[in-house]
């Protein structure tokens, strides 16, 4: 994993007090947005389409527990082939 994980649980602290609504930002090829989409179960989802259609913007909304909580779902994503965290 290219990121600090320590370090990101420490910002993701203190920019939150949990259980809080997270929100995450993925952008992916459309062909991948079901695996996305299932990421995270009765997420509030929001979708964009890129202008020539090709990729689209996956914005998931829930409550989280937990840092931990919200750190497991971007290690998840990590595995979809060319996903983009924003």
């Amino acid at each position: 994993m290219s990121w600090d994980e320590q370090a990101f649980k420490e910002k993701l602290e203190g920019g939150h007090e949990f259980p809080d609504v997270y929100t995450f930002k993925f952008i992916v090829k459309v062909e991948l947005q079901h695996k996305v989409e299932a990421l995270l179960e009765d997420a509030e989802i929001r979708l964009k389409p890129s202008s020539g259609n090709k990729y689209v913007s996956v914005t998931l909304s829930r409550r989280m527990e937990s840092s931990e909580e919200v750190i497991d779902v971007y290690k998840k994503a990590n595995v979809i082939d060319g996903i983009i965290a924003l």
